[in-house]
């Protein structure tokens, strides 16, 4: 009889019933040493959405909290450590709030949604109600909250409440876990209510984690790291650990050695190339990191079926309407070039800001990179220097997003701005170069440094115009003939395609014989073999070259 395997953990992120429920366990809580030994009393992590922030949260609260079940940590690695597990597990009371479903089209919506999760707490806790050794003053500001009689100044105050009730009853002082502490303002920004919530968080922080002499650390996740100057004025006892930092990087997502080892407890060896392909690549201060939400999805999905392929698990999960929005605000077509860029495998190296607040984010388009970075849609592929970032698409999957979602998200946008494409695409489809040349040498105009010119950008920036048209399938860099094209383009109902070969020049006097060469180079190298084999009716070859924020374009129809 073959041996029963665990669980896999999908979307349980709950410790204690992680470990008494028999799911696999990948184990973090080395993590339990370093805060211990790399002390701070505020401890802010920033992390993308889907790396494991809300179940290492759950952990610390089992393993800190008095009351709790040791045995849920025997034979992890903290264990080893007797020394700090006689000094700290289950010796302290604990606060622990996620503010991952405070939202509402209204500040009265949100602050109702607030209060419930506050409550909530306030009912885990209801047994301070009955201690001998707080008063019935003490007590009044709990009782208030379990009976909804509380103002606005009790849910300000209820974290520092809370962790005051806490020490007296038991004589120790309080750690407080709040968990994806910036959605409400993600929400709130998006909604339009903004300053109230930044206001009524400020508050409980200021409150709980500046002026509380309850406190003995706490713990912070999110997806952004909000500067101080908003919600954490005052606030010097703050330590933010971001994805760029070296320390604590190997306890959100999985390493390599992690996957291996999973994958070999559910005899799923064979798939590590395509889990690395598809789901690997993230770069955390110094260690390259997988999702842990793919990894696992991908492996409960094999085991039920040998023959699953791959998939973009992380599409489906929320936390896409940031970059969404500031999609939108993109004033022209660079950073969609500099995108397909990215999705044909290049870099780019941007200057990046980590402490954005949600309404400075849509101030400034460049803060679109700083944004996709800390999501997780980019990773860097070295340690930042003075700010500058060299950036990627870390995996197979996000770069299918980005093929999927993010082009979308900018089709749509430029489906709304302009008529002008549609004159484009019928001009591609005629060959019609005048038509072409000439809206091609506005865009170069309106959106392009010419300090940015090379074949690769300029590559980029075609592929983002045609991308946009919804009726036609567009291939980059696609094997065909005898060599590999630049963009491959046919119309689904494969009534017309053509080939675009792009060259760029450093003399202007040179730009007709580059086009006429790249013609050529398609003929020789029979790029439009693909589009014969799908018999498409009618093909069309286009060589363009740029120089600068200047082209020539030259078409001839494949007889």
């Amino acid at each position: 009889m073959s041996e029963m395997k665990k669980k896999l953990p999908v979307g349980i992120d709950n410790f204690e019933k992680l470990r008494t429920q028999d799911f696999y366990y990948v184990d973090k809580t080395g993590l339990v040493a370093d805060l211990m030994n790399n002390w701070g009393e505020v401890n802010l992590f920033t992390r993308p959405r889907r790396f494991g922030k809300t179940l290492n949260m759950s952990m610390l609260k089992s393993f800190f909290e008095i009351g709790g079940d040791k045995s849920l940590f025997d034979g992890l690695a903290v264990s080893q450590d007797t020394a700090l597990c006689g000094k700290h597990m289950g010796k302290y009371p604990v606060v622990f709030l996620s503010l991952k479903g405070v939202d509402g089209l209204t500040f009265e919506d949100a602050y109702k949604m607030l209060a419930e999760i506050i409550r909530q707490e306030a009912f885990r806790l209801q047994f301070l109600a009955d201690s001998d050794v707080l008063t019935d003053d003490e007590k009044q500001p709990l009782r208030n909250l379990m009976g909804r009689r509380e103002d606005s100044s009790g849910i300000r105050n209820s974290l520092k409440m809370f962790s005051s009730l806490l020490e007296k009853h038991y004589g120790r002082k309080t750690i407080i876990l709040i968990d994806e502490y910036d959605v409400p303002l993600d929400k709130a920004y998006q909604h339009g209510y903004y300053d109230q919530m930044i206001d009524l968080i400020r508050a409980m922080f200021g409150a709980a984690l500046k002026t509380n002499d309850s406190l003995f650390f706490a713990v912070l996740t999110g997806c952004l790291r909000v500067s101080k100057e908003s919600i954490f004025t005052g606030l010097n006892n703050l330590k933010v650990h971001s994805i760029s930092d070296v320390k604590y990087d190997e306890y959100f997502g999985f390493t390599d050695r992690e996957v291996g080892g999973m994958l070999a407890y559910y005899g799923l060896e064979k798939f590590r190339e395509e889990a690395r392909e598809w789901y690997d690549g993230y770069r955390f201060g110094g260690q390259d990191v997988y999702c842990p939400w793919d990894v696992i999805n991908y492996c409960d999905d094999l085991r039920g079926d040998p023959e699953a392929e791959p998939k973009s698990y992380w599409l489906y999960t929320s936390g896409n309407d940031m970059v969404r929005r500031l999609i939108e605000k993109t004033p022209d077509g660079t950073t969609q070039m500099e995108v397909e860029e990215l999705i044909a495998g290049n870099t780019v190296t941007k200057q990046l800001n980590e402490q954005l607040t949600h309404n400075e984010i849509g101030d400034n388009v460049d803060n679109i990179w700083s944004l996709l970075y800390m999501t997780g849609y980019l990773t860097v592929t070295r340690r930042p220097s003075g700010g500058r970032y060299t950036l990627r698409i870390p995996n197979r999957e996000v770069r299918q997003i980005f093929m999927r979602q993010v082009l979308a998200w900018f089709r749509n946008k430029a489906e709304a701005e302009t008529g002008k494409l549609a004159e484009l695409y019928a001009a591609f489809e005629k060959g019609d170069t005048e038509t072409i040349t000439d809206y091609l040498n506005e865009q170069l105009l309106d959106t392009v440094s010419f300090y940015d010119a090379r074949e690769s950008f300029y590559h980029g920036f075609l592929l983002a115009l045609l991308n946009t048209c919804a009726g036609w399938r567009v291939s980059s860099n696609l094997e065909t003939g005898r060599g590999r094209s630049d963009i491959i383009v046919e119309s689904k109902d494969r009534r017309i395609g053509f080939v675009v070969e792009v060259k760029d020049v450093r003399d202007e006097r040179k730009l007709n014989g580059a086009c006429e060469t790249a013609v050529k180079q398609i003929e020789e190298k029979d790029y439009t073999a693909i589009l014969r084999r799908y018999r498409v009716e009618e093909i069309w070859i286009y060589g363009i070259a740029f120089w600068e924020k200047e082209c020539r374009v030259v078409a001839k129809r494949e007889a």
